[in-house]
């Protein structure tokens, strides 16, 4: 499942990292291309695709530094659903 959530991350952000392979512990925010509005994509994205609800408190930039981070996050969200 793990993998699955990491692929499917990795290919939503390589539609704004166009020019960069991302590693999947990179820390995303620190590469400067990172905005308000993006991260209101990243947000609506992991809803949409994973079928989780984001609370205030998942809303923490830590949750989503990485492709590991964000990966974390939706099984720990699927996990509490199950």
């Amino acid at each position: 499942m793990e993998n699955m959530i990491k692929e499917k991350t990795k290919a939503f952000l390589s539609k704004y990292f166009k020019k960069r392979e991302l590693a999947e512990d990179e820390d995303i925010f620190s590469l400067g291309f990172v905005n308000s509005l993006f991260a209101m994509q990243l947000v609506m994205f992991i809803e949409k695709e994973f079928l989780v609800r984001l609370e205030n408190e998942d809303l923490d930039l830590d949750n989503f530094r990485s492709i590991d981070l964000i990966a974390e996050l939706v099984e720990k969200k699927l996990a509490a659903v199950s």
